[in-house]
């Protein structure tokens, strides 16, 4: 067995051994994330670990992130992000709370104003908002170790990038979620079907919404808007049969 590949083996090892020490160290961080009156739960905050990792806090301002003790934790909302908080400095096994500067009194139209704004709009403020994270691309550059075509530097960051891969899987995910609540939202549906009964369209909603995927198969608008036509045909034949009382 050659040095350069005794050298390199046992480099692995230790980088296995302390890649597993780290991830057994890992601490769940997780609470909720207020506006300035600390009444309100902020949704679509970004919750950061210095280390790669993140979430998006859900409609209520909750949020729960896996991280490392020597990681910090930061928030950012609308482009602007708050200082750094070192894990070891919060608390464990107790809600992490905080609050971002945002005015009660102008929160109500910030909501209003989100839900007036054009899917167009929102998919590209949520590029411009995670911009690193969607154009993360890790390099793996020869350190011109004397073990040919090793590179520790690469290795040692290999955490960080699976980290903010399943970052930017998560953001896409939510953004193609997004899209289909764009394409496939009540007042079309309700348009299309003529289905008036909010239970009645509630339920259709549910069980015909369709994946992301799936809505890119339809080449043209009409196609889609009989799909969903064809569907509601179906769906009052089995809803009149298992809700005879109703009209």
């Amino acid at each position: 067995m050659s040095n350069s590949t005794l050298l390199l083996k046992t480099v692995l090892f230790f980088i296995l051994v302390l890649a597993g020490g780290i991830a057994t160290a890992q601490v769940r961080v997780y609470g909720t994330v207020y506006d300035r009156s600390g009444r309100f739960g902020m949704p679509y905050v970004s919750v950061m670990s210095s280390s790669g990792g993140g979430t998006v806090t859900d409609s209520l301002g909750r949020y729960s992130l896996n991280m490392a003790p020597a990681d910090s934790l930061s928030f950012s909302y609308q482009g602007k992000a708050t200082m750094k908080i070192p894990v070891a400095e919060i608390p464990r096994n107790r809600p992490f709370d905080t609050k971002i500067h945002v005015d009660v009194t102008t929160l109500p139209t910030v909501i209003v104003e989100e839900k007036r704004r054009t899917y167009q709009m929102d998919s590209i403020a949520n590029r411009m908002e995670y911009q690193k994270v969607f154009n993360f691309s890790p390099e793996y550059i020869s350190t011109g170790s004397t073990v040919v075509g090793f590179n520790l530097d690469a290795l040692l960051s290999m955490r960080k990038i699976k980290r903010m891969e399943r970052f930017r899987d998560h953001l896409i995910e939510l953004e193609q979620e997004d899209y289909v609540n764009h394409r496939f939202n009540k007042a079309l549906v309700k348009k299309l079907t003529g289905i008036s009964d909010s239970t009645a369209l509630e339920a259709f909603m549910q069980r015909y919404r369709p994946s992301y995927y799936q809505i890119l198969e339809y080449d043209t608008e009409y196609d889609y808007f009989r799909y969903i036509k064809d569907l509601a045909r179906y769906f009052r034949y089995d809803w009149k049969r298992e809700h005879p009382e109703s009209k």
